[in-house]
Order: C-alpha cells, then structure tokens, then sequence
C-alpha cells in the first residue's frame, strides 16, 4: 500500500481509559498484552506522525449509555462490559462524569484527539463501526485507504477491518498499536486477531514501518 495525506486516513478504535489505562476495568486481562506490544506509546507515536504530516485521524469509540443496559441478550464479552461498566457514561447528551472516566481518552492522548481537527465518531456499540458514522465521514472525505489501530484487537479493532473491507476500502493494521485480552478459557485474543488481520488486511505493518509509509 502507498499511503499520501489525500487518500489515506488514521483510524483509532476504542483509545480509551478502560482499555490502555492500569485503572481501566478491563486491565486484568489486556495489559499484559498491551505492555508486550508497546501499545500505548505506538498509538501515540501513530497520532504524532500523523498531525505532523497533514493525515486525517478518525476516533472510532466505544460507548454505553444507561439505556443500553436495557439490552435484552449479548454475546460473553457484551454481557461482561455491561457488568463491569465498561466504557459507561451518564447519557447521549452530557458529559457529567465523562472527565478520567474509564470512557475518556487516555490523557496523553487528548493533545491529538482534541486539537479541533480529530473527527470523532458516533459511538459503536458491539464491536464494528456498522451502528456508527465512520464510513460515512471517511467517504465525505474523499478517504479510501485506511492505517488501522486500536484496541481490541480481536474484538473492535478486527470488527472495523472486516466491515471497512467490505465498504471497499484498502486497510493496513498496525500489528504493535493494538492488543488483547488473553483469558484462560477463551484463549489468547492477540494471536487470533494476527492470525486474522493476515489473511484479510491488505498490509499488516509496525508502527515503525506504518510512520515510515506515511
């Protein structure tokens, strides 16, 4: 893939406390992962090349609003973030609470992300961006190739490839600015989400060779 600043857009999923944080609800089980692979310094090293360079940087996030406990089935990793209040926020239209929350944007990031110029998407809520406005704010700008990262990898971050690809677009995951959970029972959600991005991403990079591209 040839990434140029016309054609070619950084999109994070999920760059949220309750993820990337030691405080977030989630950390038990993704920080191993997430400490290995370096994530929280690639996906920075990934907005700096990016704002430097003139690139477009979408947020994908994740969010649940009191409503959506109302949910009347899920899958395991849904039923386990409504119980654990996972990237929860008061409502749809206030930010009461929202400030170090574990939905929040881990703070290193908000120089990036709240520069005016980051588009920030309506929130997914299981995992790809299908129930969200990405696809439609990538191709209002005239988007058709993507550099992909975020958390998780098997979940969100795999959901949005598999989606964008179907939406015709050309995506690269970065390998090491994203991780996953690794549980006992369910298995090690890092290597099936490599397995994965392998066979269906155009290019699966480092963050050093995705800097380098851009």
């Amino acid at each position: 893939m040839d990434f140029n600043k016309q054609d070619t857009a950084v999109v994070i999923t999920d760059p949220q406390n309750d993820f990337l944080s030691p405080d977030g609800v989630v950390w038990g089980l993704v920080g191993a992962s997430v400490e290995e692979n370096g994530t929280v310094g690639h996906i920075e090293d990934l907005f700096r090349s990016a704002k430097d360079k003139g690139y477009n940087v979408f947020i994908s996030p994740h969010y649940y609003y009191p409503t959506d406990h109302g949910w009347q089935f899920g899958g395991t990793v849904e039923k386990m973030m409504h119980e654990v209040g996972m990237f929860d926020r008061t409502g749809a239209l206030n930010t009461e609470g929202f400030s170090g929350s574990g939905a929040d944007w881990l703070e290193q990031y908000k120089q990036f992300i709240d520069d005016g110029k980051t588009i920030i998407t309506s929130p997914h809520k299981v995992y790809g961006p299908e129930t969200n406005d990405l696809t439609l704010q990538l191709r209002k700008r005239g988007i058709s190739k993507i550099i992909l990262a975020g958390m998780s990898a098997n979940l969100c971050t795999e959901a949005h490839m598999r989606e964008v690809l179907e939406q015709g677009f050309e995506v690269a995951v970065v390998a090491d600015a994203t991780a996953a959970a690794i549980h006992p029972e369910l298995g090690d959600g890092y290597q099936t989400a490599l397995t994965n991005f392998r066979f269906m991403a155009n290019a699966l990079m480092s963050t050093e060779e995705a800097v380098s591209a851009m």
